[in-house]
């Protein structure tokens, strides 16, 4: 008679999962920061009325008088031990602004921005300091649903190394959100970004969505409002490759082609009675003033108009998953790309020359 040996694996017990997160934290907790947004505004007297922020103050403005007052608050973490922080470009969006960064022992150091990603919601701070404790850059292209999260981050701009713990929601999601400012700001169309339902408050954007392993994945953004446990954060891979162009160049660089466009499908097609179901629709959006090719950039140069639509790029088919502008990352400034075009029911390519997006 045989004998049967049976092997298995121990499930890890909640103290065990319990001690796993808490040396996480710990080990990520002081290179989280908090960002403190300063502006001189002018003096009020007699002041009466909510002691809120952000509500509407009334009072007597001193002449010629003003005053440094606090106006807003976000999170960072520092990827570089001589002070490079990453956080959100909505946070630091403001240019006339002075901005703080408070590190975890208190001190506090003044910042200033690097640079500003043109297309995502990416900024590089820099403080002057040296020997810094940092975060370790994970790839956020092998995040996997389902997958435990933490976020740390100054929630509400008060609660500075707020942390909470979630699972990854979904992945690859696109939304359109209001970034900046305390009207809203500007509307920023999100692509590819992470879904979470980590508590993630005002306050704690620009801060690190960390792994187990103590890895940064992303960087937390947005959340929606009025809905349970929905946020996002932007995938950390984009980060490096903003840090790169830093390292190398001083400042962010993206590829810059001039038009705005829709991306187009079945839906759209129907509706509009359209030629095709996919391409890239080149039309100005609703705001007011708005253009569709912005005068003498690449696109204007190599003749495309209004209405026309893109539908591959050097042979590459353009559809609803393969996004122009994510297609125009892979090409360096200064490259030259193939488009094909449909005008009018005939089709036509064009050579573009990329620029340097400002």
């Amino acid at each position: 008679m045989g004998i049967f040996v049976i092997c298995y694996s121990r499930a890890m017990n909640s103290q065990e999962y319990d001690k796993l997160t808490v040396e996480t934290v710990k080990r990520t907790v002081p290179s989280v920061v908090s960002i403190v947004i300063s502006k001189y505004l002018p003096k009020i007297k007699n002041i009466y009325g909510m002691p809120i922020p952000h509500q509407f103050i009334f009072g007597e403005v001193e002449e010629g008088q003003r005053e440094k007052i606090q106006v807003g608050g976000g999170s960072g973490f520092i990827v570089h031990p001589d002070g490079l922080i990453l956080t959100n470009k909505h946070v630091v969006f403001d240019p006339d602004a002075e901005y703080t960064v408070i590190a975890e022992d208190m001190t506090e150091y003044p910042a200033k921005v690097v640079s500003r990603d043109p297309i995502n919601d990416i900024a590089v701070m820099k403080i002057n300091a040296k020997n810094l404790p940092t975060i370790l850059l994970g790839n956020s292209s092998k995040i996997e649903l389902g997958q435990t999260v933490i976020a740390i981050g100054n929630a509400l701009g008060i609660f500075s190394n707020t942390v909470s713990k979630g699972i990854v929601s979904g992945l690859s999601r696109s939304i359109s959100a209001a970034m900046g400012g305390a009207d809203g700001g500007v509307m920023e169309h999100l692509r590819g970004v992470i879904q979470t339902d980590v508590a993630i408050n005002q306050g704690n954007s620009g801060g690190p969505l960390i792994n187990l392993d103590g890895e940064a994945i992303g960087i937390n953004t947005a959340i929606i409002f009025g809905a349970q446990n929905i946020g996002f954060s932007i995938p950390i891979n984009w980060a490096k490759d903003d840090l790169e162009d830093i390292i190398k160049h001083g400042r962010i660089i993206k590829p810059f082609i001039g038009l705005q466009y829709v991306m187009l499908n079945e839906k759209l097609q129907k509706t509009y009675s359209l030629p095709t179901d996919y391409g890239a629709l080149v039309v100005r959006d609703h705001v007011p003033g708005s253009i569709a090719i912005v005068p003498d950039s690449p696109a204007d140069k190599a003749g495309v108009k209004e209405n026309d639509i893109i539908t591959e790029l050097n042979g590459e088919k353009l559809a609803e998953k393969s996004d122009l502008r994510d297609m125009l990352q892979k090409f360096n400034v200064g490259e030259e790309i193939d488009l094909t075009v449909l005008r009018k029911g005939k089709e036509f390519k064009t050579k573009v020359k990329l620029e340097e997006r400002k």
